[in-house]
């Protein structure tokens, strides 16, 4: 390896599995030699790596019928992640300098092979903006709820990563009134004011049906749920006549310090379902492979038009990366949270 490449890369490492939620004392950085690049391999220094929710669930829950691999204690952590290519062998497709978008996140470098990486091509006007969730939402939203001209759209936990772009594209595909849901009243107040929410019901202010009642009065047509919990159980209470609800997280569950965050048990009215002839559907993004391309060239136009915004918090260095994870379980930061490096 050249005297110019990193020799060593820093990792956030799981230490033990939490009994609850996991804080930044389940975890350790650690320092790890880099080996020689083998011929079908580049080196990456990562810029950033999004912190995500389903971590908590790839941390404790057993693993059963999940997309990505469960985490072990000593277990280098993962994710998305946005880098440079550093070094890259003679006749690779990638070329150092190349930006690229990658599942190795939560490490300064890393060594991959070249088909596990995806060439950020400028779609979007920032790198970062690779990182968004978004595509979830678009998928449910257009491939689920099929939302139609004037409808009333209720989106739980918008203030995260996914409800914070869900309701903005609610409005862009057709949407009359958009609702959100969140627990701080200061993040109430910032869905109102800049992401162009009508109406926010408030966790902890009461009854969130009694709420969704009156920002609704004539019903919602759409949900677009994180949460689950009483939220679903509430949208369900004011849905309208073949409302359709899209499912893209449990977080009610898999926040929760008594489960282990693979399960998100919630009692719901079948009876209402059937009179009211109610579509209920979990979204899955292998079942859309069509999506992500898509929602990447409309996200780059809406985003170079002004027509939205990529609402996150980047938190700086590797060290503060487990800090990061504990926040975002609970609670405390607007949009997406990425770590930058």
């Amino acid at each position: 390896m050249s005297a110019t490449l990193p020799r060593t890369a820093r990792e956030v490492r799981l230490t033990a599995v939490p009994e609850g939620l996991p804080t930044h004392e389940h975890f350790t950085i650690a320092t790890t030699a880099l080996a020689e690049p083998a011929a079908d391999q580049v080196l990456v220094r990562n810029r950033h790596f999004l912190v995500f929710p389903g971590l908590r669930t790839l941390i404790g829950g057993d693993g059963a019928d999940l997309p990505l691999p469960p985490l072990r204690r000593g277990d280098t952590l993962f994710g998305p992640a946005v880098g440079e290519v550093v070094a890259a062998p003679d006749g690779s497709a990638l070329r150092t300098g190349d930006v690229v978008l990658h599942m190795r996140g939560w490490r300064d470098h890393v060594l991959l092979s070249a088909t596990e990486c995806t060439v950020v091509d400028g779609t979007l006007p920032d790198p970062v903006a690779y990182l968004s969730p978004g595509s979830a939402a678009y998928g449910a939203l257009t491939r689920l709820a099929g939302i139609r001209a004037g409808d009333t759209v209720f989106v739980t936990g918008a203030a995260g990563a996914v409800g914070s772009l869900a309701g903005q594209l609610a409005r862009l595909l057709g949407a009359g009134t958009v609702i959100g849901s969140t627990g701080s009243p200061e993040k109430a107040e910032r869905l109102l004011s800049e992401l162009g929410y009508d109406a926010v019901v408030l966790r902890g202010a009461g009854p969130i049906a009694d709420q969704l009642a009156r920002a609704a009065p004539r019903g919602i047509d759409v949900l677009l749920d994180t949460v689950g919990g009483e939220q679903l159980v509430a949208a369900l209470g004011a849905a309208r006549q073949g409302a359709r609800f899209a499912l893209v997280g449990a977080l009610a569950g898999q926040m929760s310090p008594q489960r282990a965050g693979d399960s998100a048990p919630v009692e719901i009215d079948a009876f209402r379902l059937v009179v009211k002839g109610i579509s209920l559907r979990g979204y899955s993004g292998q079942d859309h492979p069509d999506v992500e391309q898509e929602w990447t060239r409309r996200f780059g136009e809406w985003l170079r038009a002004g027509e939205m915004v990529f609402p996150h918090t980047r938190v700086a260095g590797i060290d503060r990366a487990p800090h990061a994870l504990q926040e975002m379980i609970g609670g405390r930061h607007f949009g997406a949270v990425v770590v930058e490096l």
